[in-house]
């Protein structure tokens, strides 16, 4: 029986008679010939979805070869390892092993077959019918050239195999009328979309339920899944904006035809129940969960070859391997100009997405309840891909399966509105076209009264369809406006029944937050803060990341800073300096709050946050160094001479200096200048390090103008490239 994880990667084979086939060299004489005997067995077993026709002449080819390979056997000893016998000419020989390849690419043409989505494969059958004739005519290039008479088979056998060349010669392509009647009319419901009227439902039903076997809503969700993998792989040469329409042709049968029935909306794991990142890891590859059975190996494929962990961010290097976006980074920034793995050096240092690796880990993930993160700029991967693929016929398909799930979310029961929050999370997760008229038909309200359900599922559904539809600027409005919104949005990031729902409602304020005027509205709004506190402190790296990120975006706001400090935000930012993951988006908050003198002479009064940034100046990226000496030179400037005076004798302030202005970016070399000419009028090391020639201004003009950032209050530099995450089922 195929594996999970083989079915995955059968979904994902680019065609499946694609690529270059070799016969394994151990396979000789009798070994050679039950090879063959065992494939011709082992392909029978596929079932066909599509293509019946085509895939029983096939089966049937498959018997006569099966017939001769038993002839060719019987005359060896049991001995598997016997060679062949002198009867056999070597053009004999080479025509079993270009067999063996035949017959091997055909199990793989039926695996695509039975293990692909009905309508891919519908929408393909011009494509895959090809592919059946080019065997067919493979074949019967193989029997031409196959020495017979030589092979002295019985005369049944023989007559058999010349029957079966004949027709192979005589093959011709062959389009299923029923196949082909079938992609038209696929066709013609887009069609219909496209001059946005909806199809008749009677003829829906006959053609998804009766014609293509797609019976209820569970085997809508795997064909709409199976497709969108296509998209995002591109791999496949079917346009497609053609398949974009599909999905969403599939998605609105499956509520106009099946209702709300047989969807189950799976349980999130308990707190108790998850399996941490941490003691996954700490197991190597093998994982045992709690006192029962359960123990689960990680497969190697999975793991980067580096840290030997569970690859988060998949990435393929010049030399065409794989490892996780951060232990090879760190790799090349050590100073390595070689791969890892194959010792060859590379090229360049381009890191290019492994999507569909990346794919295959998520899903294996979620299968064994294991917690995995998005990357970050995966969603805006996917986001550009969907853009590229949408169509007019499929807008109009989401826009009318939008309004069946908000009447569903209206009028429904409280099991069909969390299913109907879930779809709109999904139908909002990408395309700018899907969050305006989800928005327009009414959904946030609705949305929002679901953030009181007692139903996990209801709950976080629905905060992270707001998230999502929050993304599109002309929404954000939209939400502000909507009364108690900031008050619901607050509850669940302090009391969230999920954690997913506590990071979401923090990505929902850092969503929100880009819109300068709402920045001092949410920090108002009570608990909104130190909610953000809170999680950036106790919170899981994803949740850290939105907090910290919403807490950049609530600090460019001059307004805020001094009930920022008032309510804890400060305190939190400091603390997380000690987290790799967000230290350096917490110095670009702390770089902009250091501009108001309460909080540059509160954080420029404690001795540890003085420490905090100096060992942020000697550490890490550019960036991080950067936003450092730019949140000191602040506190500097801003807290007064008692502040700049205790900054000034730290003994390693000279020497860091000195370092940030000869290898730091431009804008660090600035504020390190700024930075040594402020502690010139100190009795300090830094003074004395460089001593009665030390020019700041000597410095300046070797800096040119400040880098630019993404924002551009103040001077903190903080990578906002990042999409708004959309987390993805």
């Amino acid at each position: 029986m195929t594996s999970p994880l083989a079915f995955l990667y059968v979904r994902r084979r680019r065609l499946p008679l694609a690529g270059a086939f070799f016969t394994p060299g151990n396979l000789t004489g009798a070994a050679l010939l039950h090879a063959l005997a065992a494939l011709c067995a082992d392909v029978a077993c596929w079932p066909a979805r599509s293509q019946r026709r085509n895939s029983r002449s096939l089966a049937r080819v498959l018997g006569i070869l099966a017939i001769l390979f038993d002839s060719l056997k019987e005359p060896f000893a049991p001995s598997p390892s016997s060679p062949f016998p002198p009867r056999f000419p070597p053009s004999a020989v080479l025509c079993l092993r270009e067999l063996y390849i035949f017959v091997y690419r055909t199990k793989l043409l039926l695996e695509y077959c039975s293990q692909s989505s009905r309508l891919w494969l519908l929408m393909r059958s011009p494509q895959i019918s090809g592919y059946f004739h080019d065997l067919s005519q493979e074949l019967a290039t193989l029997l031409e050239v196959l020495p017979v008479d030589d092979l002295r088979l019985a005369a049944d056998v023989r007559e058999q195999i010349e029957l079966l060349r004949r027709q192979c010669r005589r093959s011709k392509l062959c389009l299923d009328p029923n196949e082909e009647d079938l992609r038209q009319k696929i066709h013609s419901f887009l069609g219909e979309f496209e001059t946005m009227k909806a199809p008749d439902p009677v003829d829906l039903r006959n053609t998804f339920f009766d014609r293509l076997g797609i019976r209820d809503a569970r085997a809508c969700r795997m064909e709409i899944e199976f497709l969108e993998e296509q998209i995002f792989n591109q791999e496949e040469d079917l346009d497609p904006s053609i398949i974009s329409g599909v999905i969403a042709l599939t998605r609105y049968c499956r509520f106009s035809l099946f209702g709300f029935q047989e969807m189950e909306v799976a349980r999130p794991f308990s707190d108790q129940g998850k399996i941490s990142r941490k003691r996954l890891l700490s197991q190597g590859s093998s994982v045992s969960q709690g006192s029962g059975d359960f123990s689960l190996t990680i497969p190697k494929d999975f793991c980067c070859p580096i840290s030997l962990d569970l690859m988060e961010d998949p990435v393929v290097v010049s030399t065409g391997q794989t490892y996780d976006r951060s232990s090879i980074t760190q790799w090349i920034e050590d100073g390595h100009r070689t791969c890892p793995n194959s010792g060859q050096t590379l090229s360049n240092n381009r890191l290019i997405p492994n999507r569909a690796l990346r794919s295959l880990i998520s899903q294996w993930c979620a299968a064994y309840g294991i917690p995995h993160e998005t990357p970050d700029g995966a969603d805006a991967s996917a986001e550009s891909i969907v853009a590229a693929c949408t169509s007019k016929a499929a807008t109009e398909a989401n826009r009318a399966t939008a309004r069946i799930l908000v009447q569903q979310l209206s009028v429904g029961s409280q099991e069909s509105k969390a299913v109907a929050a879930r779809e709109l999370r999904l139908l909002a997760k990408t395309g700018k076209q899907n969050r305006s008229f989800i928005a327009e038909a009414g959904a946030i309200p609705l949305l929002f009264r679901l953030f009181r359900s007692t139903n996990l599922m209801a709950q976080q559904n629905a905060v992270t369809a707001i998230l999502n539809i929050s993304i599109h600027d002309g929404n954000k409005s939209l939400i502000m406006e909507e009364e108690g919104c900031l008050r619901l949005i607050v509850n669940v990031l302090r009391h969230g029944l999920t954690g997913e729902a506590r990071e979401n409602a923090a990505a929902t304020l850092f969503s929100l937050s880009a819109v300068h005027d709402f920045k001092k509205t949410i920090v108002d709004e009570e608990g909104a803060v130190v909610g953000l506190a809170n999680l950036l402190m106790q919170g899981s790296q994803r949740g850290k990341k939105d907090a910290v990120m919403a807490l950049f975006n609530l600090s460019t706001h001059p307004d805020t800073w001094s009930r920022m400090l008032d309510l804890g935000a400060v305190s939190a930012l400091l603390e997380a300096l000690k987290d790799e993951g967000v230290a350096e988006e917490a110095l670009g908050a702390l770089a902009l709050l250091m501009r108001q003198p309460v909080v540059a002479q509160a954080v420029g009064s404690e001795d540890a946050a003085i420490a905090s940034l100096l060992e942020m100046m000697r550490r890490g990226t550019p960036k991080r160094k950067e936003n450092a000496v730019a949140a000191l030179q602040e506190m500097c400037q801003r807290g007064g001479l008692p502040v700049r005076q205790k900054v000034a004798r730290t003994p390693m302030l000279g020497g860091l200096i000195q370092t940030i202005v000869f290898t730091g970016t431009k804008r660090a070399r600035r504020k390190a200048a700024l930075l040594a000419r402020m502690c010139q009028g100190c009795d300090s090391p830094a003074a004395m390090a460089y001593g009665n020639e030390w020019s700041p201004s000597r410095a300046l003009a070797r800096s040119s103008s400040s880098r630019g950032s993404s924002f551009r209050s103040g001077d903190a530099s903080v990578s906002m490239s990042r999409a708004v995450r959309v987390p993805v089922l």
